[in-house]
């Protein structure tokens, strides 16, 4: 058994924790370059907490330009053990609807220009992402919706595209129509891969703000409605937030589904033929079996 230690990345939004005691923000440093922001360190409910924006305070960074890498190996950094990534997202399906949650459990990744993996020449590793969300802590995510009051859906693909523009007419029902996808957004890959490779348990929640460009009345909606939704959305994410503590408690068993032990057959290179720079930039992502 090991203490629980829960990581919230807040996207568009959602910038802080309500709640928090002794809650500090603290700079963490990364061989991957410097995370978004600081991290907002504290105890919620008895059980500890950290939060990190995703695009930094003042939504500094756009999707593209989000340093995944540092920021998922600053959460492992700090001892996080499960983390919960909230994000706003467009609705490729009528049932689905504005002011929705949405826990995710699969994803397709059209994105690009990002930096994808923690490994690479001098340390070859490869980790299965057939299921990329832990079951475990999406279960709980969707509880603690449902508690809160939230219209929340089980399981949905997630389109992750690179942005920062919308999709196209074409491109969104084709993503709808042929792909079978539920919803859309720029900033859970590579993060969810990102977060496998770490061997942390991830859960995507994702809160739908609008319909995508296949949606008839998709036009004659007005911006000033998606910013209201969106801020009404951060509120319902806090409510959700504060509940995952008594789910989730404060001791926590080795993962079910085996997140947190990703790596155990997942580096391919010698041990002799490994980069020693690239191995000491894994300390905390891959220190248990390097």
């Amino acid at each position: 058994m090991t203490g629980t230690m829960i990581g919230i990345i807040g996207g568009s939004g959602v910038y802080d924790i309500d709640g928090l005691k002794a809650a500090d923000w603290r700079e963490v440093a990364s061989p991957w370059g410097a995370p978004s922001d600081s991290i907002l360190t504290g105890r919620l409910n008895g059980v500890d907490m950290a939060f990190l924006p995703r695009h930094g305070r003042g939504h500094v960074h756009s999707p593209s330009t989000v340093p995944y890498r540092a920021n998922i190996d600053a959460l492992k950094r700090l001892g996080i053990t499960d983390v919960v990534s909230v994000s706003a997202c467009g609705s490729f399906r009528e049932e689905m609807a504005p002011g929705d949650f949405v826990v995710i459990d699969q994803f397709i990744d059209r994105t690009f220009a990002r930096e994808k993996s923690f490994f690479g020449t001098g340390c070859v590793g490869h980790v299965s992402v057939a299921h990329p969300t832990c079951p475990r802590l999406s279960a709980a995510c969707l509880a603690a919706a449902k508690d809160a009051g939230i219209t929340v859906h089980e399981g949905g693909t997630y389109l992750a595209m690179e942005g920062p523009q919308f999709s196209t007419l074409a491109e969104s029902r084709m993503y709808r129509d042929s792909w079978g996808c539920d919803v859309i957004g720029m900033t859970n890959m590579p993060e969810a891969k990102l977060a496998r490779e770490a061997e942390l348990c991830y859960a995507s929640v994702a809160m739908i703000t609008d319909y995508d460009s296949w949606h008839p009345d998709h036009g004659a909606v007005d911006i000033a409605q998606i910013i209201a939704t969106l801020m009404g959305n951060a509120d319902k994410a806090r409510s959700l937030v504060a509940r995952l503590p008594g789910l989730l408690g404060t001791e926590r068993a080795a993962c079910p589904h085996g997140c947190d032990r990703a790596l155990d057959h997942a580096i391919l290179t010698a041990p002799d033929a490994r980069d020693p720079a690239l191995v000491a930039k894994l300390d905390a992502v891959a220190g248990r079996v390097l």
